[in-house]
Formats: C-alpha cells, sequence, structure tokens
C-alpha cells in the first residue's frame, strides 16, 4: 500500500531510492517531522528488501524493488543508495520526468549539477534543475556554520579537525560499533570486519583510501573539494584531517577559521546566534559546548567554544568547535530542505504561467 495524503494539485509524488538504509528511514523521518506535502509516497530498495512493511504517518507502506520503471508519475526522486546506483538510476528518474536529490557522491563536482546546502548558496538552485548533488556530512554541516560568517567576514583560510560517527558509514558500521561495545565491555574478543580496526574505544584515521600523491584519504579530500565549491571559494586553502570516533550519529568538527580582516568572538557569536539552523552552545561559565549527544536527533547544527585563535597574533583567526547530526543535516534533512527550496522556488513560476 502507498501512503496517500489527501491529494491537492501542488503535492508531489515522492520516490526514496534505498528506502531501508539508514539514511532513507532518515528521509522518511524527516519529511514526517518537516510536514513536508506529499500526495504518494514510494519507498524502494533492493529485492533483498523489497516487500517490507514501513510506517509512514498512519498508513504502511511496501517497499518496491527498485527496476528501471520505478519512476513512472514521480516529482522528486531521494536518492540514498550509494554512487553505483545513483549513476544508474537517477538519469532514468530524470527521463521520467522526476527532478533528483542525491545523497551520494557521484554528481557532486560536476559543474552543472549544483551542490546546495540551503543555508549557505541556495542560490544556486533553479527550478529547472534535473539533478541536485546532497554534500559529503562533513561539507555540509562544517558549511551551515560556515556560512553567516563567510557572507559577513570573507574567509581566507581553514584548518580542520573532524570527529565521525559511525552512522557516517551505514547500518553495518552502527552495529559493529554496538557488538564491538558489548563484547569489550564483557571481556570478550571481537574481530572487526566492517573497519579495519577495533572501534570501541578507539579512534583513527579515516578508513578512506589514501591518495599516493597527497598523503590525504579520500574523505578529506572530498571535504576540500565540496567546501570549497559551496563557498565559491575554489582555491579557498583548507587542511583537514577526518578521523573515526566511536559515536554512533552525530560528527564533531574543530576548526580554525581565517578572515581577511581583524574579527572578535563576541561579532561572531552574534552572528552563530542569528544565522538559520544553528544553535549557539557555548557557556564557558560551565564548560558546556557542543557534544555528540545533544546533536543526536537534531536538526539544527551545534556550534560553541567560540575563541581568538592564539596562534595568529594578527587577530584574524577564530576557532570554534561545530557539531550536527550526520544522518540529518549531514543527509537526509538537507536533502529534504533542498526539496523545499525547489518547491517554493517552483510553485510562483506555476502560479505565473497560470495567469499569462
Amino acid at each position: 500500500m502507498n501512503a496517500h495524503i489527501p491529494p491537492s494539485p501542488s503535492a508531489p509524488v515522492l520516490a526514496i531510492v534505498g528506502a531501508t538504509g539508514v539514511v532513507g528511514q532518515a528521509l522518511i523521518d524527516s519529511l514526517s517531522r518537516r510536514n513536508f506535502p506529499i500526495h504518494e509516497l514510494r519507498l524502494l530498495a533492493s529485492a533483498r528488501s523489497a516487500g517490507q512493511s514501513v510506517a509512514f504517518h498512519d498508513d504502511q507502506i511496501t517497499v518496491q524493488e527498485l527496476n528501471e520503471d520505478s519512476f513512472a508519475g514521480v516529482d522528486i526522486a531521494f536518492f540514498a543508495a550509494g554512487a553505483t546506483i545513483s549513476r544508474k538510476f537517477a538519469p532514468l528518474a530524470v527521463a521520467a520526468g522526476a527532478q533528483v536529490i542525491d545523497n551520494s557522491s557521484a554528481f557532486r563536482m560536476q559543474d552543472d549539477i549544483p551542490l546546495v546546502v540551503p543555508e549557505a548558496n541556495a542560490h544556486t538552485l533553479h527550478p529547472g534543475a534535473k539533478i541536485v548533488a546532497n554534500p559529503n556530512c562533513i561539507a555540509a554541516i562544517l558549511t551551515t556554520a560556515l556560512a553567516p560568517l563567510h557572507a559577513r567576514w570573507s574567509i581566507t583560510r581553514l584548518s580542520l579537525s573532524t570527529y565521525q560517527a559511525a552512522s557516517g558509514g551505514g547500518a553495518a558500521m552502527m552495529d559493529e560499533l554496538r557488538d564491538g561495545t558489548k563484547a569489550a565491555l564483557a571481556g570478550e574478543d571481537f574481530t572487526p570486519q566492517v573497519l579495519p580496526h577495533p572501534y570501541a574505544f578507539n579512534f583513527f584515521s579515516h578508513n578512506a583510501d589514501i591518495d599516493p600523491e597527497t598523503g590525504y584519504n579520500g574523505e578529506e579530500l572530498k571535504v576540500i573539494a565540496e567546501t570549497r565549491r559551496i563557498l565559491d571559494q575554489p582555491s579557498l586553502p583548507i587542511s583537514v584531517n577526518c578521523i573515526r570516533v566511536p559515536v554512533l550519529r552525530a560528527h564533531g568538527i574543530a576548526v580554525s577559521i581565517r578572515f581577511a580582516d581583524h574579527v572578535n568572538a563576541v561579532s561572531i557569536r552574534s552572528a552563530i546566534a542569528d544565522a538559520p539552523g544553528l544553535r549557539l552552545v557555548d557557556d564557558a561559565a560551565s564548560n558546556h559546548f557542543p557534544m555528540a549527544n545533544e546533536a543526536s536527533g537534531q536538526e539544527d547544527v551545534l556550534v560553541g567554544r567560540i575563541r581568538p585563535d592564539l596562534g595568529d597574533p594578527s587577530g584574524r583567526t577564530i576557532t570554534m568547535f561545530v557539531v550536527g547530526d550526520q544522518l540529518l543535516k549531514g543527509a537526509a534533512q538537507n536533502a529534504v530542505q533542498i526539496a523545499e527550496r525547489l518547491r517554493d522556488i517552483a510553485v510562483p513560476e506555476a502560479r505565473q504561467r497560470e495567469t499569462l
């Protein structure tokens, strides 16, 4: 059975590819919590998952097997199933008349496809966009925090270290963290299957492949390239270390930001407090700053520990700590926000055509 909300002329038919994965499930949750208007919701996945039943509002939706005919009549297709699936099926969805919002890395650096974080570069969206790319989770969370600062004081350099949760590697990595932790607490041996190293009570460099020329791993190179593209600063100097930590779903980023001119922590705090999608958590008296357990399940990105970087005597550098839910702002929620923006710019155009 498909979920039907009382139809209206402007309510779209949606599809989610990879609906049974952790990002697919987060997409379903985000659509519900943000009350996105839906005429029909189709849940698509591999043959292994087809036939499962998923709750949405007061309905149970049966997961369908993804195939070449899955997109007939679909207005917006969310992809959350990896780059290989996106490269094969996104063009088919577009050919069937759908707009695609893709969570994979397949299209992020393609010049003719917008890479969008709505708080940072919504202006790059246009109603005729056939495919819109959703960024890497760190890039999405980071640029949400940087956008209001870059708009007011031009950023000239970034240096960051990330603390990345298991959710970035999907359900299997989250399960490995849970199982490894149980084994460690019980004093039992545990052999990791998903990651190359034990995860429980451990942290290590991100397991993406190392680029032999730069020495950076694939995750770090994604963060650099995508952050530059979202901020429209193709030559912005960025250094990054990506680390996996034993947390289930919220990513942390310690970032040092150099600006073109002198800045102060008070002004930075004010800009963060006034910006959409951010929550200031900066209580030095109580030593209370952004934490993974407080960011998990939250739509806002938490920002705090804002202070001058004592390593820069020029007064142009600020250091701060950013934490965001990887499954929400780092993936599903950002995709739904993109769909909201596409709808906002498409509906006025449709009304304008009706009056001509």
